[in-house]
């Protein structure tokens, strides 16, 4: 990576190579980025470009439209795209090649300025430009660690309750012991289900997954237990339940809160004996499966309100792994936004988009009470709906927008008689934790400067 960070330029410094004919124009561009710290290397033409692109590397292409001749920056825009794919490509075009540079950027050109250039303008493009193109390294860089910190797909966080979770997950995989995943509906417990299977010696059998959220105890038994030929009307073939499908590997039992109550003691025989007999039959059959089993409800308060059975539900909590809703664990959410919308970007056949820091501190703002599937399907409208492979706030959802989501935030009506010193006090640490302490986003966010906040953090006693 070739961008790196620096004060002095607004937050990063990049590589950058100027193409243009115009000698003294070029040489008033690179004076300009020069000033917050850009490296510039200067061609005045086509072929020059060329060994460039070939040689060196570079984050950032400003290029002329039309050189020696009218398509020459087309041509180093397709060279960037050969021998830089990870770079950007910026057009200086005359007012007349508008559409020209227009078409270029469905060609995969960044952006184009006209001229005569607005050099303001000028260096904020090309910073943006930059800034893509660290943020994309970014996210390459951060999903490359994820996959090597947890060496399974699917599970991704790096906050103490997710290692804690990553932690389980391979201490029990290699046993037998019955797990029990808990947590809010969304949360992944089906990603922790999978994990175990992959991780344990059961990984090159059958893994199998059943939902028995709104199933009647006789459908349910039919699709655990199986059925022989004529066990009722329309039976007219022997099939085996899912338990036998998944003998000797792992049965995944999701949402097993809602049992119903005569099917328990049943599915406790069957755990308790490993032997299953199919509807209509009296012979029991060797079913050897590693259960998993996986709600979103209180089972030990259902147990003691009778609703569940607490013979059951000891069998199954033999290990219980909770996994700890996406607003209990903030410093996830990037990782999450990122990670997804690599994936839908990908699935969509075009480059990831970028994640702004006002649209990323929104997400991280926002409480997500359908958790990790909530946001996910947040991320896949963003990345539908953003423009220039840039995700900014307008293109977060509305609901995400324009709600406050920290549950634990002070309520307004909890406000009368708190003293001006100590709203601001929290407002300070609740900013600082949001920003996971950047006090220059701090300052943003606080409509403040900088140095009123760093007098504000030693008068408050704040790190």
């Amino acid at each position: 990576m070739r961008t790196r960070d620096s004060e002095s330029s607004g937050g990063l410094r990049a590589q950058v190579l100027l193409v243009d004919d115009e000698i003294e124009h070029t040489e008033v561009m690179a004076e300009s980025l020069r000033r917050p710290g850009h490296v510039c290397t200067i061609v005045n033409g086509l072929e020059a470009a060329r060994d460039e692109l070939l040689h060196g590397a570079f984050d950032v292409v400003v290029t002329d439209l039309v050189m020696e001749h009218e398509t020459a920056g087309l041509e180093v825009l397709a060279l960037v795209q050969e021998h830089q794919p990870d770079a950007e490509t910026i057009l200086v075009t005359a007012h007349g090649d508008v559409p020209t540079a227009k078409a270029a950027l469905k060609g995969g050109a960044y952006d184009f300025i006209e001229k005569p250039l607005d050099l303001v303008v000028f260096r904020n493009l090309v910073y943006r430009a930059a800034e893509t193109v660290l943020l994309r390294h970014r996210t390459v860089r951060l999903e490359g660690q994820l996959d090597a910190a947890y060496g399974f797909e699917g599970i991704i966080g790096d906050s103490a309750g997710i290692r804690q979770v990553v932690d389980s997950i391979r201490k029990v995989a290699p046993s037998t012991i019955p797990v029990l995943v808990t947590g809010e509906s969304g949360t992944g417990k089906e990603l922790v289900a999978a994990a175990i299977h992959k991780l344990s010696k059961r990984a090159k059998k059958r893994y199998a997954t059943f939902n028995t959220a709104g199933q009647s105890e006789s459908l349910l038994e039919d699709q655990l237990f199986g059925h022989v030929r004529g066990a009722y009307t329309g039976a007219d073939r022997d099939r085996e339940g899912v338990f036998e499908y998944a003998d000797g590997g792992t049965l995944f039992l999701d949402e097993i809160g809602d049992m119903p109550l005569p099917m328990q003691p049943k599915l406790l025989r069957v755990l308790e004996s490993g032997e299953v007999i199919r509807l209509g039959s009296n012979d029991a059959r060797k079913a050897d499966v590693r259960f998993v089993s996986a709600t979103n409800r209180d089972l030990k308060e259902m147990s003691t309100d009778r609703n569940f059975r607490e013979d059951l539900y000891f069998r199954i909590r033999g290990v219980e792994i909770n996994i700890p809703p996406l607003r209990a664990r903030r410093d996830d959410i990037p990782l999450l936004v990122n990670h997804a919308a690599g994936r839908f970007a990908a699935e969509m056949e075009r480059p990831i988009p970028v994640v702004s820091e006002p649209a990323m501190l929104r997400m991280v703002s926002y409480g997500w009470p359908g958790n990790v599937r909530e946001l996910f399907n947040a991320v896949h409208r963003m990345v539908i709906a953003c423009d220039e492979n840039r995700i900014e706030v307008r293109d977060v959802p509305e609901e995400i927008r324009t709600k406050d989501g920290d549950d634990d935030a002070t309520s307004i009506g909890s406000l009368a008689g708190v003293g001006l010193d100590r709203l601001e006090k929290e407002a300070i640490r609740q900013t600082l934790a949001l920003t996971a302490g950047n006090r220059e986003q701090t300052a943003n966010l606080l409509g403040i400067g900088e140095r009123t906040l760093y007098r504000k953090l030693k008068e408050y006693g704040l790190r």
